[in-house]
Order: structure tokens, then C-alpha cells, then sequence
């Protein structure tokens, strides 16, 4: 388990992080969102033990990060633009890595032959997503216990993205290894990812088991008799759209209770229609604001 307890960065007089207390599960894949600038990166670091946090601390099974490379050797951190001099190859990488991590040459060779990457070649010679998906192949053949990636979809097509989930999803199960991804790409962390963070003016907005949250939220479409109003609607909604006689609804509670309520409206139609991840981010994110 990962522990973030009461953890606070500032850059200079600006605050990034205020008091953040997370809980990340032994094998699980979690998903950290918010909109840019709200802090994923800086967090991620403070995980990885390259920042040292003004207050509070990082812990990985009950020892804190910084400066602790005994902890450190069960951690891959692939930030958002990794550091590579120029010439280096793939093959020269993978070299480096297997003096730190328990690297697999046979994963690493798999995975570059998955993703038609040359080991041999500079890596200056690679696309953005070529680039990504080289370092993404040296984070998984590493084996590492704990995986922390920035933005790990970026530069990458959708076969590669696809190829890039099936691999973490079996090294997630294989070696029960636990994956912090950080990104503002919900859609490709609503497939994977079994926990998430929402980070908001740098603090922690939400977080849980995604399915739960999600499981606990409900999205209606009603047909009304008459115009649609907000008023209309005989409980407080998350979120209300009307457009002519239809309303579009998000509501937390219970589910028998909220239909009940609906059908004493006398409605010509009522259609519950799933809440997806990047729905909710938005409404929590809203919610984080109006809190400030």
C-alpha cells in the first residue's frame, strides 16, 4: 500500500499541493485526474521520492520515499518527458535499468517488437509516440512493484494504446504490481483503472473505488408533459440540462427512491443512461471550485 499522509509543496510563495491524504491499494491501477495545473505531476514526483515535500510524507508499505533507495528500487517513475542524451538507444536503457530493476530482456525485446520499435536506433531518430512507447517498454520489462506514470497515453495511437492496457493489466495481475497514472484523458483510464484520485486547486476533491463512485451516481432522461424546468424536478440534482419537454438529470442517492419521485411526475418517458468517468470528473472538479 502507498500511504500519502497530510502532504504540502510549494514552489517558492505559490502553493501546488495543501494537505493531501491518499490511500492507493496494493494492486491496484489508479487513476489521478484533474485539469492541467492542478498539481498530478508534482504529486507524482513527491511519490517517486524526487521532490521533498514541505509537510507530510510518502510512505510504501510503512517507509518513506525521500531519500530511501532501499524503497526506491521497487519504484518506476516515467514522467512526462523523460531525460535521454543524445545517441542513446533503447538497447543502451535497457542496459542502465537491469543494474537498478529486476529487467526482463525477453519482455523488453517483446515489446518492441510489439510495438516495431529498433532497440539499436538513437532515440532522437523517434517520433513523440515512438519515444513513449520505448520508455513505456523499459518501465514494464523493469518489473517494478510500483509503476508511476505521467500522462502515459500521450503521443500514443489507439493499437498502441490498446496494446499498452492489455500489458499493464497482466503485470498488474502477474506481479501484483500497483500503477499510479496520472492524466486528463478520462476515457482511457475508465477501462482500467480500479481507484482514483480527483486533485482540484491542490487538494484532494474525490477518491475511492471507481465502480463504487460510479455505482452510486445515476443519469436520467425524462420526458415531461410540459417545458422542462429545473424547478420541475422534486430533488437536488448534481447537474440539470432541460431542453424543450426533455430533462437530462445526474443525481446521487437512492435509485428506487429518485424513480419513484420521477414517475409521480407523470413523465411520457423515463431513461436511465450510464455516468461515465469523465461526467463525474466534471461535476466533482465543479464542486472542488465552488468549495474554494
Amino acid at each position: 500500500m502507498i500511504e500519502i499522509r497530510s502532504l504540502c509543496k510549494s514552489y517558492g510563495k505559490t502553493p501546488v499541493l495543501q494537505d493531501v491524504n491518499l490511500n492507493i491499494p496494493q494492486g491496484s491501477v489508479f487513476g489521478m485526474v484533474g485539469i492541467n495545473g492542478a498539481g498530478k505531476s508534482t504529486l507524482l514526483r513527491l511519490m517517486a521520492g524526487v521532490l521533498k515535500a514541505d509537510k507530510g510524507g510518502v510512505c510504501y508499505e510503512g517507509q518513506d520515499v525521500f531519500e530511501n533507495e532501499q524503497v526506491k528500487k521497487d519504484i518506476f517513475f516515467l514522467p512526462d518527458d523523460p531525460y535521454y542524451s543524445t545517441g542513446t538507444t533503447g538497447q543502451e536503457l535497457a542496459r542502465l535499468y537491469s543494474a537498478f530493476y529486476r529487467f526482463d530482456e525477453n519482455i523488453f525485446s517483446s515489446r518492441c517488437e510489439l510495438f516495431r520499435l529498433d532497440k539499436k536506433a538513437p532515440l532522437r531518430n523517434f517520433s513523440k509516440g515512438m519515444r513513449r512507447q520505448m520508455f513505456l517498454s523499459l518501465a514494464l520489462a523493469s518489473r517494478p512493484r510500483f509503476l508511476l506514470l505521467d500522462e502515459a497515453f500521450d503521443g500514443l495511437d489507439p493499437q498502441s494504446r490498446l496494446e499498452f492496457k492489455r500489458a499493464l493489466i497482466s503485470l498488474t495481475e502477474e506481479q501484483n504490481c500497483t500503477t499510479v497514472i496520472a492524466s486528463h484523458s478520462l476515457r482511457e483510464l475508465t477501462d482500467i483503472c480500479t481507484h482514483f484520485a480527483l486533485i482540484s486547486g491542490g487538494r484532494v476533491a474525490d477518491s475511492g473505488d471507481l465502480q463504487e463512485k460510479l455505482g452510486a451516481v445515476y443519469k436520467f432522461q425524462i420526458g415531461l408533459p410540459e417545458e422542462a424546468s429545473p424547478a420541475l424536478i422534486p430533488f437536488p440534482c448534481l447537474k440539470c440540462e432541460c431542453s424543450g419537454r426533455v430533462a437530462q438529470i445526474i443525481v446521487r442517492g437512492n435509485r428506487e427512491e429518485i424513480v419513484q419521485k420521477l414517475e409521480a411526475l407523470s413523465p411520457l418517458f423515463v431513461e436511465e443512461i450510464p455516468v461515465d468517468f469523465e461526467e463525474y470528473f466534471l461535476i466533482e472538479a465543479d464542486k472542488g471550485r465552488e468549495r474554494k
